[in-house]
């Protein structure tokens, strides 16, 4: 028997265009409705036995209009951002044009002052590896997207570089199988 960690995005805090780095809005009304919409086809993921999320307003909120009552877990939260947090792509590389693409081509890089792409993947893996379950039981975790593609980098043995070709919306889910350092990916019916 293994492990099995579905990890579910949160909500939309924002629309696509407004999307800020390591953002720490709540869900807004469409991402709050789109939560309570959905409600009936993740209803299911309360019968984890341990259900967590990422601590930001928005992971905590959909955890809750879902029924989960998540615990927050602080390895959790997204990537540091550095004197970043809190602006979109477009502002800062209209400022650092230089930076942005170091940092988009070199998973070691942290032009920002906060957490490398590879220590973001490795910090998640790190929480992924010491899930107290042991080899078997169901755990579901409320994500901020970057989490939930970290996490598949890491379980898959990914090279960092692939975390950019990996898309997390909101409300998507997936699982993942196995024990420390031994993950699948689970597709479910």
């Amino acid at each position: 028997m293994h492990l099995r960690v579905t990890l579910l995005a949160a909500g939309r805090s924002s629309s696509l265009l407004d999307v800020r780095f390591d953002d720490e809005r709540p869900l807004d009304q469409p991402g709050w409705h789109e939560v309570r919409r959905r409600v009936p086809l993740l209803a299911h993921l309360a019968a984890a036995e341990m259900r967590y999320c990422s601590p930001s307003p928005r992971c905590r909120e959909t955890g809750d209009l879902l029924g989960l009552a998540p615990l927050a877990q602080p390895a959790l939260r997204d990537c540091d951002m550095g004197r970043w947090r809190g602006y979109t792509l477009q502002e800062v590389a209209a400022v650092e044009s230089h930076s942005v693409d170091q940092w988009v081509a070199d998973p070691r890089s942290a032009p920002h002052g906060g957490e490398s792409l590879l220590g973001f993947i490795q910090r998640i893996g790190g929480w992924l590896d010491t899930r107290p379950l042991g080899e078997t039981g169901w755990i579901v975790a409320v994500a901020e997207p970057a989490v939930v593609r970290a996490a598949l980098c890491y379980a898959l043995k990914a090279p960092p570089h692939a975390y950019w070709r990996i898309e997390a919306n909101p409300l998507s889910s997936v699982s993942l199988v196995g024990r420390a350092g031994d993950w699948s990916l689970g597709l479910e019916a």
